[in-house]
Formats: C-alpha cells, sequence, structure tokens
C-alpha cells in the first residue's frame, strides 16, 4: 500500500529533522530540498532559479493554471514543484515537507498531514544551536520566516496555514524530537494498519 506524509512546520520546531527520522524509521524516501532536484528535471528550469523562487509568491495565480509566457517565475516553481509532488506521490510511499504538499495531495485518500509547531523559547533554542542564529535575533526572525511560510501556504492554497482543522495530526514538540516521532509513527501505524 502506498501512502504519503506530509510535514507543515513552524522554523525552529524541529518539524524537518522529525520528519527525517520518520522517514526512516518507516524504510521510506525523504524530500525536502530533493524536491527541488526532481522539479528540475521536468521543468526546463535551472537549479539556481529554484533556489531564488523556492517558497516565494507574487501577484494572482491559481493553481489549476497552466505555464504560460507571462508566469511569474515563483509561479513557474511552484507549478514544477507541484507535479514533482504528485509524480513522487504516485512512485510510492514517501514524507514530504513543506511546500504545499498536503494540499497538492488532498485528494490522496492515502495522505496523512502534519502539523508541527512549538513554544517560541524552544524554538529559538533550536534556531540558535541548529541553525545559528544570533540569540538577540533569534525571536524575530523566527517570526518572520513563519510569516513568509504562512503567506506562500496561504497564497497558494486559500487555506489557514497551521489552523488545526486543515491537518489530521498536529503536534507540539515541546514534548520532545523522539517522542513527538513516536506519536506520528504510532499513528501513521493505526491509520494505514500497518503492521497488522
Amino acid at each position: 500500500m502506498k501512502y504519503v506524509i506530509t510535514v507543515g512546520r513552524e522554523y525552529g520546531s524541529g518539524g524537518r529533522f522529525i520528519a527525517s527520522l520518520v522517514a526512516k524509521e518507516l524504510g521510506i524516501p525523504f524530500y525536502d530540498n530533493e524536491l527541488i532536484t526532481e522539479a528540475c528535471k521536468n521543468s526546463g528550469l535551472s537549479p539556481a532559479i529554484f533556489e531564488t523562487f523556492d517558497e516565494k509568491t507574487d501577484g494572482f495565480f491559481s493553481a489549476a493554471g497552466m505555464y504560460s509566457y507571462d508566469m511569474s517565475l515563483s509561479q513557474k516553481v511552484f507549478l514544477a514543484q507541484f507535479e514533482a509532488i504528485k509524480k513522487i506521490a504516485e512512485e510510492g510511499s514517501c514524507v514530504i515537507v513543506g511546500r504545499c504538499a498536503d494540499f497538492v495531495l488532498k485528494d490522496n485518500p492515502n495522505l496523512c498531514s502534519i502539523f508541527i509547531c512549538a513554544p517560541m523559547e524552544d524554538k529559538v533554542k533550536r534556531a540558535v544551536e541548529h541553525y545559528g542564529l544570533k540569540p538577540e535575533k533569534a525571536e524575530s526572525q523566527i517570526v518572520k520566516k513563519d510569516k513568509k511560510r504562512r503567506g506562500y501556504y496561504n497564497f497558494y492554497t486559500d487555506l489557514d496555514w497551521g489552523k488545526a482543522s486543515n491537518y489530521d495530526l498536529c503536534i507540539n514538540s515541546k514534548i520532545g524530537i523522539e517522542n513527538s516521532v513516536r506519536v506520528i509513527i504510532n499513528y501513521v501505524k493505526e491509520r494505514f494498519n500497518l503492521d497488522k
């Protein structure tokens, strides 16, 4: 059985790391920046363009739209990732981080969408220790990065980023990385009747 786990996350929540551990535990592929490589293959756009315009918005857009000469680069990047996400999900079970994957795959009956948050003090600590942010600027940078993620998600999906009712499971990672992984694994196993 093929199933897909998508993970949205607040910056500094450890969401990407948690998602990678979930994929490892389940023995399935993990996609984050790897999506950019996959999207580059079929879009004709260079990796540099993807790096520059990844998770950026501008102007009016409909996900149902097609490529056109007057579409902005950020919109072309989104559509290329949109197609890459669908292709990856068709190939087999996997974990995908960010990039509106839960919305892209919303019609997939074997989708498990997860959102990971954390208290600000935990996010600041993680951002300083793992991402090299300066302690005095960490909180403002976290707020800025989450605002960008929210804007990107809301723009392309017309949904509210981080709103519990938009996801199958929401976790506050203040319970710790290992416990968060365990909760997700248990949920996924129950949801898809794995190991039964």
